[in-house]
Order: structure tokens, then C-alpha cells, then sequence
């Protein structure tokens, strides 16, 4: 059974009764970052299902919002997510061979985990950091002016912190 626990619930509760009662699912975005956090990084139907039900709104309307938002994941990710940006100003300073590289690194394509669950590529939209270009999102970091050398660097970093 998919519940939240008691350090979290009572963190949820907090989120919600900031909101005037029939408004709970202002929320929803909040609470969705709590889930996947606390459910393994992505939100599976039952989880999204738990988070609808805590907020007394229909399913659909949390699977419309997980499904929208790039920072939310609907299927498994990797321990690591790389977040790549994708849009003008990153594409124009070489951000389409970064994926390249991460991709033939790798071995996975766009959207793709590797099968030691460590990394997860995934292209982003806008981070809002266009004047450090190439740049990615890796949790809640930014890497940026990103080159071949940086990314096989930090690789070798990540999977380092997985054996420690």
C-alpha cells in the first residue's frame, strides 16, 4: 500500500492547509515533488492515485499535471538524471553533441536508463540559464558550459559516489 510516512504525511499537511478549503489542489505540484522523492524518484499510477486521493480531487487531474511538467517522471529513472538542455541558445553553443556524447557514453538514447540504473539522459526544456551554455540540470545543480572532458569527468564522478 503506497503511503506517505509520518514525517512526510505531516509535511503534506502542512502544504495543504495553506490553501482555503475546495483549493487543495493548488498543492498538487508541491506534493508531487514530495512523492517522488519519497516513492523513488518517479510516480507511478498508484502513487499519483495516493496523492489525487489525499487532495480530494480526481486522478486525472494529478496524471495531467505529472504528465505535463519535465521536472515530474512518470516511468523509472536513474539515480542520476542528466537534464540537458535542448533549446536555442544551448543547441546553438554545441548542446546537440553534448547529448551526442552522453548518448554514445552511455549507451542509452533520450529518455533511456542505463541498465545499472545509475544515469538517466533526459532532454530539457529552457533551464534558464542560457548564458552558460551548454548547460544541464543534474538534481538540483547546474553544470554548465558543458564539453566532452566535463562530461567524462563528471561520470566518473557519479559513479564513484555509487560505490562509496
Amino acid at each position: 500500500m503506497i503511503k506517505f510516512s509520518e514525517q512526510k504525511l505531516n509535511e503534506v499537511n502542512k502544504i495543504i492547509a495553506r490553501y482555503p478549503e475546495g483549493k487543495q489542489k493548488s498543492a498538487l505540484i508541491p506534493i508531487l515533488h514530495i512523492a517522488q522523492g519519497e516513492f523513488g524518484g518517479w510516480l507511478d499510477t498508484p502513487v499519483m492515485d495516493y496523492v489525487a486521493e489525499l487532495l480530494h480531487i480526481l486522478p486525472i487531474e494529478v496524471y495531467e499535471v505529472a504528465t505535463f511538467y519535465s521536472m515530474l517522471n512518470t516511468k523509472p529513472v536513474g539515480k542520476h538524471v542528466l537534464e540537458v538542455c535542448h533549446t536555442g541558445p544551448c543547441m546553438l553553443n554545441g548542446s546537440d553533441q553534448i547529448i551526442d556524447y552522453i548518448k554514445e557514453k552511455l549507451g542509452i538514447g533520450p529518455g533511456e536508463t542505463t541498465p545499472d540504473g545509475l544515469f538517466t539522459l533526459k532532454p530539457a526544456e529552457c533551464l534558464g540559464a542560457c548564458g552558460y551554455a551548454p548547460m544541464m540540470q543534474l538534481g538540483k545543480t547546474y553544470r554548465e558550459h558543458l564539453t566532452k572532458e566535463k562530461i567524462d569527468k563528471l561520470i566518473v564522478e557519479l559513479r564513484g559516489q555509487a560505490n562509496n
